[in-house]
This record gives structure tokens, C-alpha cells and sequence, in this order.
């Protein structure tokens, strides 16, 4: 197992979280997750790397796959200056990630907390959901309510907003 896997599942097994993993060729959109033939596609969310004009403020915004994304309508939701999606070299500077693997997971990666996670309302009656393992080669099913817990203990706020 590599190293970018190995903090998450190493997180998971200490808080004794239960989760099925499903593995997969590598994907770097909600499009070619559709593709594939795995099962639970139904409880795979869409992550957003997002930073305010500023980047004073970088949010990781999960929500239903399917939803359309209006960074105006978010903005007013967090009271916040305007949002524009951030950069590769944040991606990679902020939560360690790659194109392609953004995961609420990567908080994990986040030395300084910077990063604060935004769940759309909707999903937390989710019985799970699927997000990567901090690589595109895999999706690990949870609860939200679980994966909530590790990036709170993990010290980054978390929002709730309907989107």
C-alpha cells in the first residue's frame, strides 16, 4: 500500500471506522467515475478545491455527485469574499493531492489546518458516501458522519450549507 493511502487507512482503523473499499482504474472526473462498473456509484460525492480572491481562505466543498455547482450562491452561504476554484500548485501545497484525487481525506494532509471542509446539507443523510483514499485508483465507502469525525479530529472546521 503506498503512502498516500496508508494515512487514511490508518485513520480509519484508529477510530475504528468501518469502510469498504472498491478499487479502479485511475479517474479524474465525476464523468468517468460514471463509466466505470463498480458498484454504489449512487454514493459517490463531487469534491471542489476552492479559494476566495484573496486565498486568504481555501474551502474543500463536497456534495451530491450530480448537483450543479454555483460558486456565486456558495459564497453567499459562507459569507465570504468571491470564490474562484484554486490552483493545482495550492492543491498540491494545501492537502498534498494530485488533479484528479480531491478527497475530503486530504485534510490528512493539511500540517496547518488551513483547509476548512463544506458538506452540502443533502449528503448527510447519506447512509455513505464514496470519496478517494487521497489517490483516483480507489474509492472508499463511509458514513458521512464518520468521515466528519476524522477530519474533526484532524482539527480543520467543518460547514454545512445547502447547495
Amino acid at each position: 500500500m503506498n503512502s498516500v493511502r496508508q494515512k487514511v487507512f490508518a485513520a480509519l482503523a484508529d477510530m475504528h471506522i468501518a469502510y469498504e473499499v472498491i478499487e479502479h482504474p485511475a479517474v479524474y472526473t465525476i464523468d468517468e467515475m460514471d463509466q466505470l462498473t463498480i458498484s454504489h456509484k449512487e454514493s459517490i460525492v463531487k469534491n471542489l478545491f476552492v479559494r476566495d480572491d484573496k486565498k486568504r481562505n481555501y474551502f474543500l466543498i463536497v456534495l451530491q455527485k450530480d448537483k450543479h455547482v454555483d460558486l456565486k450562491r456558495i459564497k453567499a452561504e459562507l459569507s465570504c469574499r468571491p470564490l474562484g476554484f484554486a490552483s493545482e500548485d495550492d492543491l498540491a501545497k494545501y492537502l498534498g493531492l494530485n488533479k484528479g484525487a480531491v478527497t475530503p481525506f486530504g485534510v490528512l494532509n493539511d500540517s496547518i489546518c488551513k483547509v476548512t471542509v463544506v458538506f452540502d446539507q443533502d449528503i448527510l443523510s447519506f447512509e455513505q458516501i464514496g470519496v478517494h483514499p487521497n489517490e483516483n485508483t480507489a474509492t472508499v465507502l463511509l458514513k458521512p458522519q464518520d468521515l466528519e469525525a476524522i477530519i474533526k479530529k484532524h482539527g480543520n472546521e467543518i460547514l454545512h450549507i445547502n447547495i
